[in-house]
Order: C-alpha cells, then sequence, then structure tokens
C-alpha cells in the first residue's frame, strides 16, 4: 500500500510540472506581446505624430509580396496576420527608443536564407544570440538604425502568426517603402548559384578573353538587395597568355558587405585569380583573413560566403 501511494504522489507531481511546463509555453507569446505592447503604446507611441492608418501603397505592396514568399517557401509556418499603425516618429528620444526597441533581447527576429529552410531561425534576439554573438547582433542592429531612422519616418507594429502564436515587430517605413523590421530586414533570399558571364573569343593576333561571376541577394519582396562577384581578364597571343587582371565587388543595403582578389597568375598557358566575397545582414559580422586570402562569418545571421580560385584559358 505505501509503495502505491508514494508511486500515486510521483505521478501527481509530474503532472504538475508537465502542466505548468505546458502552461509556461501556451504564454510565452502572450507575454511577449503584452511586454511588446506596453513598450510600444506607452513610450514609443508618446514620441511620434498621428498619421494616417493606411500605410502608402509601395508599403503594403512590399508587405503583399513578402506575404507571398512566405507562403510558397515557409507555407504556414510563419504568416502576417495584420497591422497597426503607431505614428511618424517626431523627436530624438523616439529615434533612441526605436534603436533600444530593436536590439532589446526580448524582441522577435528571423534570420536565415529563405531559398534554404536549413538557414532560417526565429525566436527572441536572446534566445537566438548569446555572448559575443548577442553582442554583436545588437552593436549591428543598433548602427542600423543610427543611419538609417531619422525624425519623420513612420512605425507601424507587423502582427506575426506561426505555429506557436501570434508575436509582434516594429516595422519602420517612408513614402519609398519599407526601411527596416526584424523579419523583414534580417531574412534574405540567396540563390546559392551563381550567374556566369563569358566574353566573346575572337580571331586576332593579340586578343583578351574575360569570366564574370557573381552572387544576387534580394529583399522578400523581390527587389535586389545585394551583390557579391569578380571578373577575370586575361590577354593573349595565340596560345600564350601575356597579362592578367582581376576586379571584385560586394554591396547590399542595410547590411555588410567585403571583397578581395588578386592575381596569382598572369603569364603562360592561363591566367589565374583568387577571389573572398561575402554579404550579410547587420546581426552578423564578416572578416578577411590576407594569410588564406579567405571571407569569413562570424555571429547569426543571412549571409553568402563565396571564397575561390579562377583560371582562365586562351
Amino acid at each position: 500500500m505505501k509503495r502505491l501511494i508514494t508511486a500515486f504522489k510521483c505521478m501527481a507531481v509530474l503532472s504538475v510540472l508537465v502542466l505548468s511546463s505546458c502552461s509556461d509555453d501556451n504564454n510565452e507569446i502572450s507575454k511577449q506581446e503584452a511586454v511588446h505592447t506596453k513598450i510600444t503604446s506607452a513610450d514609443l507611441k508618446k514620441e511620434t505624430t498621428s498619421i494616417s492608418s493606411v500605410v502608402p501603397e509601395i508599403v503594403q505592396s512590399q508587405l503583399n509580396e513578402s506575404q507571398k514568399s512566405l507562403e510558397k517557401y515557409m507555407h504556414s509556418d510563419l504568416q502576417i496576420a495584420g497591422v497597426n499603425v503607431i505614428g511618424k516618429i517626431s523627436t530624438q528620444k523616439g529615434i533612441e527608443l526605436s534603436q533600444n526597441l530593436i536590439s532589446d533581447k526580448d524582441q522577435f527576429i528571423a534570420v536565415g536564407n529563405l531559398l534554404d529552410l536549413s538557414t532560417v531561425k526565429l525566436g527572441r534576439i536572446g534566445d537566438l544570440y548569446v555572448g559575443d554573438d548577442l553582442t554583436i547582433a545588437q552593436s549591428g542592429l543598433k548602427e542600423m538604425v543610427t543611419s538609417e531612422i531619422k525624425s519623420g519616418t513612420n512605425v507601424m507594429e507587423i502582427i506575426w502568426s506561426n505555429k506557436s502564436g501570434k508575436f509582434t515587430t516594429l516595422c519602420f517605413y517612408n513614402d519609398a517603402g519599407i526601411i527596416w523590421d526584424n523579419v523583414l530586414g534580417s531574412l534574405i533570399m540567396m540563390d546559392t548559384r551563381s550567374t556566369v558571364e563569358n566574353s566573346n573569343t575572337a580571331a586576332a593576333k593579340v586578343v583578351s578573353k574575360w569570366y564574370k561571376e557573381w552572387w544576387t541577394a534580394n529583399w522578400l519582396w523581390g527587389s535586389k538587395r545585394g551583390e557579391m562577384g569578380y571578373q577575370i581578364t586575361i590577354y593573349y597571343s595565340g596560345s600564350s597568355v601575356s597579362n592578367a587582371d582581376v576586379n571584385d565587388w560586394a554591396n547590399i543595403s542595410l547590411g555588410k558587405a567585403k571583397s578581395e582578389s588578386k592575381i596569382i597568375k598572369r603569364t603562360g598557358a592561363y591566367g589565374q585569380c583568387q577571389y573572398a566575397l561575402g554579404l550579410c545582414t547587420p546581426t552578423g559580422s564578416l572578416s578577411f583573413n590576407a594569410s588564406k586570402f579567405s571571407v569569413s562569418f562570424s555571429g547569426l545571421g543571412s549571409n553568402m560566403v563565396s571564397n575561390g580560385v579562377k583560371s582562365l584559358y586562351p
């Protein structure tokens, strides 16, 4: 009988723990919403002026196209459930509040390449990032806000829905379109396959030939956000290369970019270059290693890196 009583007590304790855990999970989103609403409505809204609740046509179009991309690649895992216009930032304090809100560890963020769902992560900043990665992410977001969000910028909340419930993010925009949102800006669409172009070979005593390769990154609403690439050119007579040169480039809107290239063989049977390229969103970091001649990514964020060698023959 004592064993039965003891077993029953254990089962009762376990039941309480399981129910408590389930309750915590169910309340997680609602707690975040309460904190987020309190901050944005009570503090940020005081530093804004009233504007129409109807967002500009270009912004609505970007939201619609982003929703289509999310539906295409993530299906029902993440959807825009609605928007709530807050107002137009009118004070320096409003800008500072925006900076702190966007980078606050309790706010939600999504990162990764939508074309490669294995890279996509969604959660609170403080849960996705720890240690140095958290410092890099928060610093990058604050720098972005400082450079991009000015007095006169409009702000709204986007209400998101996923299989865990609902959460909100702050979206900043103007008449030209969306400036930043922790989901819309931190997710990206990048085809890891490169695009290639070649020059046409012409018969002549002295000719040149070039090879161009590049990678493109897009916003969720489809427009181009960034590009990185290189182009090698060789000069030759007959089957002998007399010289070679290379150029490189990398750029991204609201993010970080690096590009390096060098010629490692410019005469003889072929020309050869080495390239190091990288793009990433503000929450990550890129570094170039001169001894290895390579770009590397650190932190957590949407990124694309390509390091390699290209040979070009007459």
